[in-house]
């Protein structure tokens, strides 16, 4: 894989960290809001599936980054300390 390639899916996955962060924060905000049960257990779903998401795209992130070396990616660490993870 060259080095072009690497870099861009890496971009390309912190995108989609960011995306599923910023939806995560929309429906923790939403949490228990509403009067009805179904509607709220449906947010609790919807939040909890985002939260695996981005689990799934830090795993993947984590796949990534070059395994010769213990400390994480500076490019890796500010991007995600930008989108609060």
């Amino acid at each position: 894989m060259s080095e072009d390639y690497a870099h861009g899916r890496r971009d390309g996955l912190r995108l989609a960290l960011a995306i599923l962060a910023a939806e995560e924060q929309k429906w923790a905000a939403q949490l228990n809001q509403s009067r009805l049960r179904r509607t709220n257990w449906t947010r609790e779903v919807r939040h909890k599936t985002l939260q695996v998401a981005q689990q799934r795209v830090r795993t993947v992130l984590n796949r990534l980054t070059p395994k010769g070396t213990q400390a994480m990616d500076p490019e890796l660490a500010s991007a995600l300390d930008q989108i609060g993870l």
